[in-house]
């Protein structure tokens, strides 16, 4: 991978592949998070514990953690913004860019 660039404003990776004398570039679009604030979705099978004599028995436990932004949520606002770095509605270039500067000093 060479670069980052936003075409059509969708962030796509930008290289070439090259193996047995042949070299092939590529343009690939990455993928972001979609539209919404979801943080973290996470499914616990059930699960017994035993500890130290105090049995635990829990069934399927879901968590899902979603951020809500607005005046006032510092937080809910942080966080909606770094799930949303990778959307197409991000700014067309500052993302690119930024990968970009990222790639150079490698």
């Amino acid at each position: 991978m060479t670069s980052f660039q936003a075409i059509g404003g969708v962030l796509n990776a930008i290289g070439t592949v090259s193996g047995g004398g042949v070299t092939i570039p590529f343009q690939v679009p990455v993928v972001g998070t979609g539209g919404s604030c979801q943080i973290l979705s996470l499914t616990l099978g059930p699960l017994h514990l035993n500890l130290l004599g105090l049995v635990v028995d829990l069934n399927q436990v879901v968590l899902n953690i979603t951020a809500q932004s607005g005046s006032g949520q510092l937080l809910g606002n942080l966080l909606c913004a770094v799930a949303h770095l990778l959307d197409s509605n991000a700014s067309g270039t500052a993302l690119p860019n930024f990968l970009n500067h990222i790639l150079s000093l490698l």
